[in-house]
């Protein structure tokens, strides 16, 4: 990894965070150092960095599992609150949608954040979700920084190949500062 420093309580918060570091190294810190592991990357590396910079070990206040008991999905009934990704919805999506249907990410950020509309306005966001999709045009979430960087990467550089693509990434990545491709990445391929 080239010139990144180890993961270790030595280290200070502003460096830390300055450096690319795999979801699988902050679980392993956080073990070690008896934090807890849960989360995604980016709940980990605030959790790890304000260890790092104050000592406390922070706890996490995990949210109760609401399940909701919903009858027959129609079209017209509304989508509940606190939605969970049933087998019930999965039947009802892929009998309305076809069995090419799947929970992505996106669709189920919106079905979370749409309660109160109805199953027939989910379907249609699901055709926009894919179409967006398609286009490109989808917002990549912010703890995905390799698919960022890979797909930044090509829009930049048609006729570059993957293992080129991953080459700049990994070099970027072991280098202090951000994790977005800039065109003078290219230059670790000389």
């Amino acid at each position: 990894m080239g010139n990144r420093p180890i993961l270790d309580k030595k280290l200070d918060s502003e460096t830390f965070r300055s450096y690319y570091y795999l979801k699988e190294e902050l679980v392993a810190f956080c073990k070690q150092e008896d934090l807890q592991t849960t989360g995604g990357k980016v709940e980990l590396t605030d959790r790890i960095a304000h260890y790092l910079e104050t000592g406390e070990r922070l706890s996490v206040k995990m949210k109760p599992k609401i399940v909701a008991n919903i009858g027959l999905i129609t079209e017209d009934s509304f989508i509940e609150n606190n939605f969970i990704c049933s087998e019930k919805h999965r039947a009802f999506f892929e009998q309305a949608i076809g069995r090419g249907f799947s929970f992505n990410v996106l669709f189920q950020k919106w079905l979370k954040s749409n309660y109160g509309k109805t199953y027939g306005e989910a379907i249609n966001a699901y055709y926009q979700i894919l179409t967006s999709k398609k286009k490109g045009t989808t917002k990549i979430d912010r703890q995905f920084e390799y698919n960022t960087y890979i797909r930044d990467f090509f829009a930049d550089n048609t006729g570059k190949s993957l293992d080129e693509a991953i080459r700049c990434w990994k070099h970027k990545k072991s280098q202090q500062g951000h994790n977005r491709y800039e065109k003078a990445d290219l230059d670790t391929l000389r």
